[in-house]
């Protein structure tokens, strides 16, 4: 027997590779499958099931795909219903693979259908949990994602209490435990930098085992902070339950170079979406007009799902030389499958054609400091909430205009005035400015260092407050 945890940073997302003797199972595969066929078949094994958690909200699954290369079964838990053909498991059902078994433990709370697998090694002693969202290392799954129930977050929560009481933590303290994320991941508020780790040592350190939690205190402190979902999540968890296209006819579409005439044709014709990849820098002193940018070298998939609201938004893309391939399918991994191709070339293509670009300022720390302190300016602040409250810039116009909300707050700035834009440390900052200069926002400076620059100026903060006791 051998487990593989194949972990993608970006999603903060774990998906498992498990053989044993010439028999394989993969649990949450990502989108991009050939790379499990491929592993398969240099083993000269055979990919007999694909285990799901849960209908996944923060990403898009390969399931339907690699079932449908292999022939292989998808399981999910008890309750799931699909457009496609699945195993739905019972409760405590067990499924044989090669030398072990893997037992499916109905717990749902993140969702209603969410399944643990526990895998019992060649001796018949239970190994290891597959706990996708039911049970991180240090939390638990938030109880809010219910795809069009009339259960309550407050019923889930409930129903999460019981399952970890009941189904997960009377198992032996040395079961390793694989959940399905790790810290990053909007799934749950406090996750571990850990992505593996033992059940043990979860019962003693995981504020939603303490084994005199009673479930009244459980549903409170698990829906205390938990901030709205991404608006994504709801449709990634419909593509997961309803089907989707294949990966490679998405991929074909999407990686397709294009010369500035025909790209520009394409946006002005297809209503696209110009979406800019490169690093914030690239962006502040070049892009092209009414771009958007959100680099692949940050948190690239949850921003493009937090601020892009239509999946089937047509996409072109501007990306760094060599990176075209990846940009398509780090879309496609939340649901983006719309990309109609990138320009060849980049931004010193369309220059060279004679097409207008325009720039964004930025300052340093030092120059923002001077004009803070002797300019009557605007700053605003991108960061999340949490971020805010812990510590920020004191000033009269210092105002708070998170990120995650930039779609819904427009009304409260101002297209007269100039506005210093700031996050921690400069990726959601240039994000930010792309998007209000794509609205008719032109009076924009982004201060380059963010926040962690400004720290180190004797400009006024208010007092730091640890984000835990918020």
């Amino acid at each position: 027997m051998r487990i593989e945890q194949i972990y993608t940073g970006c999603l903060a997302q774990g998906a498992y590779y498990i053989v044993s003797d010439g028999e394989v199972a993969i649990i949450d595969p990502l989108r991009e499958t050939q790379q499990y066929v491929d592993k398969a078949a240099k083993e000269n094994a055979t990919i007999k099931y694909i285990f799901e958690t849960h209908f996944h909200a923060d990403f898009v699954s390969g399931h339907v795909d690699l079932a449908k290369k292999t022939g292989a079964t998808i399981v999910f838990g008890p309750g799931a219903k699909t457009e496609y053909d699945i195993h739905e498991a019972k409760d405590n059902e067990t499924f044989k693979l090669g030398n072990i078994s893997i037992k499916v433990l109905h717990t749902p709370g993140h969702t209603l259908e969410s399944a643990t697998y526990l895998l019992f090694d060649e001796n018949g002693k239970p190994h290891a949990i597959f706990s996708g969202d039911t049970l991180f290392l240090g939390d638990v799954g938030r109880p809010d994602l219910a795809i069009k129930s009339d259960v309550t977050k407050e019923d889930l929560a409930g129903m999460l209490y019981d399952s970890l009481r009941n189904k997960i933590m009377p198992l032996p303290d040395d079961v390793i435990v694989y959940p399905a994320h790790g810290a990053g991941s909007a799934c749950g508020k406090n996750l571990s930098k850990e992505t593996v780790g033992v059940l043990g040592e979860q019962k003693k350190t995981n504020y939603a085992l303490r084994a005199d939690m009673t479930k009244e205190t459980f549903i409170k402190e698990v829906l205390d902070g938990i901030a709205p979902p991404p608006q994504y999540f709801e449709k990634n968890a419909m593509m997961n339950k309803m089907g989707y296209d294949a990966f490679e006819t998405v991929l074909q579409k999407g990686d397709t170079p294009l010369n500035p005439t025909n790209f520009e044709a394409i946006a002005n014709n297809a209503d696209a979406l110009v979406l800019d990849v490169r690093t914030p820098k690239e962006f502040v002193e070049g892009h092209i007009p009414n771009s958007i940018f959100i680099g692949l070298n940050g948190q690239f998939a949850p921003w493009v799902g937090a601020l892009i609201t239509d999946l089937k938004q047509p996409i072109l893309l501007v990306t760094p030389e060599g990176r075209e391939e990846e940009t398509v399918t780090r879309l496609s991994r939340v649901g983006y499958d719309n990309t109609l191709g990138y320009l060849q070339g980049g931004v010193a293509a369309w220059k060279a054609a004679g097409k207008d670009i325009e720039t964004i300022a930025s300052v340093s720390v030092d120059v923002f400091s001077d004009h803070f302190k002797n300019m009557d300016i605007n700053v605003l602040d991108v960061r999340k909430d949490g971020e805010y409250n812990a510590e920020h810039l004191k000033g009269e116009n210092v105002q708070h205009f998170a990120l995650d909300y930039i779609n819904d707050n427009m009304n409260s700035i101002d297209k007269e005035y100039t506005y210093y834009l700031h996050c921690a440390g400069g990726y959601r900052s240039v994000i930010a400015a792309s998007i209000l200069k794509a609205r008719g926002f032109e009076n924009l400076v982004d201060i380059a260092g963010g926040f962690a620059a400004i720290t180190s100026t004797d400009l006024p903060t208010t007092d730091f407050i640890c984000p835990s006791t918020l």
